[in-house]
């Protein structure tokens, strides 16, 4: 079926500004431009919710609160089911925005801000916070990509019949946010959940949003759409437009155009001139023939290529040198063209530049050695790459890049006794590496799709790990607070009994019976309960009814006291789960005890009614019989052994089971000491690596601070605790220099750093 008629020649039609196209028809090149942004933002949804998870995650586990914590994993398991439901809703509005450009409205006047008092109702401040966060996010795009979204208005009101502002354009950032927030209209979740999942679109989906414009206002003037537009458009922001219309070209519609790489490449070739050819910083100097001519860029990515194909499995990254490879490749090539070659000034300064950085990373002490020889192996590719990239230098962004950094961000935690052959992190680097060595030859697009799938492993094994370091942080908590309630116990302990000397039963059952009772009690009710206030007296109580007593109403206290501090022991042992057996041979020898403090009162109730003395039985009930009590009239004395005593000169020290309390040195550090300073400036999440010996180290990561113990708790990569340690502790091993701390920054910007600074140090000279 011929369609030509329909078709809209756009060389034809702009420059002569001819009538839009027919009503309801979407131009060729609009239907390119929306189908390359239906594709980019997609992506860019994908990339939201890939990362979501791992956002929500680490807000639930810095959740105060169970319910700020359940509503985190409510919202994660929301997005997965919905997940898809709201890529297509969006898109779906993009669509729709699309064909309705060219459909007029008939008969329906421009609409007005109608007023209605019946319906007037105070803003919530849940969607106030909403409307104020997606006033900032806009505001932020508008402030930045300004020109090109009027550029891109512009001339989509060359090919269509509405007339558009940057509001109503459909890729302008007002209405994307708007069919964002009507995609999410179906997730159930709190504002605080919601602001969170704007920001995610904030950054993933409208952060790339100036490629977006620039490629699509690109787009159109390749099809004649207002090539000579290169001014700003009518006055939006006056001082935004005034300053990039004077640029020039189309420096300003994208954030990465072709002038502002080469501003940010120049820059670095300026600090670069002064080692071209010279050495410096391990470079070799390098003399050319006078009548040399410079190879392509094509050229020197063959060479590479041919270097990278031939690379040895096993690279000594000490004296492998890049620039010499490649001039003897060079030299090799000249002898054979009868031609002298050498790799053109601005490809000489790409190699010296990766070269020096290459050289940063491979001396940097944060990257573990036994992982460095394998990192090494990358600087061909990531040569190859700046070579056809210069935004490789200025783009943060950058996937070889962010695949750079991403690698040297999980390897922070490698222990050199990792085995190599089993252990899953080595093997994904080393995969990485083979696939760039063998099958990248000039189509850069391959470190996007490694890059991808590193931070898809990598968020797995993050994932694994935090779950560890999570039931690790739990059990260390949990371990405080029963060491807090253990010292409680002892202090209530010691305060009653040491310097005392008592029967030896009853220090044994208040240190080995009722300390359970009282560390129970203080875990599950706390020192200000009235059941540990309870607990106590009935510690006090027992202490009492065996110490020797001549006042004649103590008597009738102990006749009084005994049941009851019988039935308290009794059941307190029992919610402590003692042992049965032990149970009942302790309170075996509180009878005698209790019988014999019965009988030190004979001679004094001479003149007591029989009756009291009869009453002792049943007063005692049936835990303690009184056998042979001495009746009023009895003269004689009952011989009775002793109970053997013991007096409590050590201070009663609880240990928990299969614990061994081993205090570490003390040592007395001013406030003001540089060791204790540095141990302060840790923060969780810090990585350390301890000189345990000559010969080993261990990296870990400081896990967790435990206040009321005082422990720093460290774990390795997998989340598992490999050491604990007190804050004097660390000023020790401060002091000693056994402890390094590892700098987590990106490793390419950190050597970017480096570089420049020496370069610039270099040029002050």
């Amino acid at each position: 079926m011929k369609t030509d008629a329909n078709v809209v020649h756009l060389n034809k039609v702009a420059p002569q500004h001819s009538p839009p196209s027919p009503v309801g028809r979407l131009p060729v090149a609009l239907t390119q431009v929306r189908d390359k942004a239906a594709l980019q933002l997609k992506q860019a949804l994908q990339a939201l919710f890939d990362n979501a998870d791992d956002t929500l995650f680490e807000m639930a586990d810095r959740a105060t609160s169970n319910a700020e914590q359940n509503a985190f994993f409510e919202a994660m398991r929301d997005l997965r089911l919905k997940r898809k439901s709201i890529e297509r809703g969006m898109l779906q509005k993009v669509f729709e925005a699309f064909a309705a450009l060219n459909q007029y409205e008939i008969g329906k006047a421009p609409p007005l801000d109608a007023v209605s008092f019946d319906t007037l109702a105070l803003v919530q401040n849940d969607a106030l916070e909403e409307s104020v966060a997606i006033d900032t996010m806009v505001s932020k795009v508008m402030s930045r990509d300004s020109q090109a979204i009027g550029h891109l208005t512009s001339r989509f009101n060359v090919l269509i019949s509405k007339r558009l502002d940057d509001k109503t354009n459909p890729l302008g950032p007002t209405l994307l946010c708007e069919y964002f927030l009507a995609a999410c209209s179906s997730l159930g979740v709190e504002i605080k959940v919601k602001l969170i999942i704007l920001k995610l679109f904030e950054k993933y989906v409208l952060g790339d949003l100036d490629q977006l414009y620039a490629e699509t206002n690109q787009l159109l003037i390749e099809t004649g759409v207002l090539p000579e537009l290169k001014s700003a458009p009518p006055r939006r922001n006056p001082s935004r437009a005034s300053s990039a219309g004077t640029r020039g070209g189309q420096a300003g519609e994208g954030g990465y155009s072709e002038e502002s790489v080469q501003e940010v490449f120049g820059v670095l070739q300026e600090l670069l001139s002064q080692v071209r050819g010279v050495g410096y910083a391990g470079l070799s100097q390098r003399t050319s023939p006078a009548d040399a001519m410079p190879i392509s860029s094509n050229d020197l990515m063959r060479l590479l290529s041919h270097m990278q194909q031939r690379l040895p499995v096993q690279v000594d990254t000490d004296e492998f040198d890049l620039r010499n490879q490649l001039e003897n490749l060079l030299t090799r090539a000249s002898a054979k063209s009868g031609k002298a070659r050498v790799v053109g000034e601005v490809d000489e300064d790409v190699i010296n530049l990766v070269s020096m950085l290459f050289e940063f990373i491979l001396d940097d002490r944060t990257l573990p050695d036994s992982l460095k020889a394998l990192i090494g192996r990358l600087q061909i590719p990531m040569l190859k790459v700046a070579v056809l990239d210069k935004t490789f230098f200025s783009r943060g962004s950058h996937p070889a890049r962010r695949l750079l950094n991403e690698i040297a961000a999980a390897s922070l935690g490698w222990g050199e006794q990792d085995h190599t052959q089993r252990d899953t992190l080595y093997q994904k680097i080393e995969h990485v590496v083979q696939r760039l060595l063998h099958d990248f030859v000039d189509d850069p697009s391959i470190f996007s799709e490694l890059l991808t799938e590193f931070l898809a492993f990598t968020g797995d094994e993050r994932r694994r790990s935090e779950l560890l370091e999570q039931r690790t942080r739990d059990a260390e908590e949990g371990s405080a607070k029963a060491e807090l309630a253990r010292r409680q116990v002892e202090q209530a302990l010691n305060e009653r009994l040491l310097g005392r000397t008592l029967p030896e039963v009853v220090v044994r059952l208040l240190q080995e019976a009722w300390s359970k009772v009282l560390m129970l009690t203080c875990l599950k009710h706390g020192t200000e309960s009235a059941e540990w206030l309870a607990a106590l007296d009935t510690m006090d109580d027992l202490v009492w009814s065996v110490e020797p007593h001549e006042d004649p109403e103590a008597r009738l206290r102990l006749l009084e006291l005994v049941p009851g501090l019988l039935k308290g022991l009794r059941e307190g042992m029992t919610s402590a789960a003692f042992d049965p057996f032990s149970t009942s041979e302790f309170f075996g020898q509180l009878e005698a005890l209790h019988v014999q403090a019965f009988q030190r009162f004979k001679r004094p109730m001479v003149n007591e009614p029989v009756e009291v003395l009869a009453d002792t039985d049943s007063l005692l009930g049936d835990d303690l019989e009184v056998h042979e009590v001495a009746d009023s009239s009895a003269e004689a004395d009952v011989f009775v052994e002793p109970p053997a005593m013991i007096e409590v000169v050590e201070e009663i020290v609880l240990l928990a089971p299969g614990e061994t309390r081993l205090a570490e040195p003390e040592v007395a550090l001013p406030d003001d000491d540089a060791a204790l300073l540095e141990v302060d400036n840790l923060r969780v999440g810090s990585w350390v690596e301890f000189q345990e010996d000559e010969d080993h180290k261990l990296r870990c990561k400081l896990a967790a601070m435990i206040k009321p113990t005082g422990k720093y708790v460290f774990v390795n990569r997998t989340g598992m605790k490999v050491l604990e340690k007190t804050r004097t502790g660390l000023a020790v091993e401060f002091r000693r220099g056994a402890i390094r701390l590892l700098d987590d920054a990106l490793l390419f910007d950190r050597a970017l750093e480096s570089v420049i600074g020496n370069l610039r140090r270099l040029k002050g000279a």
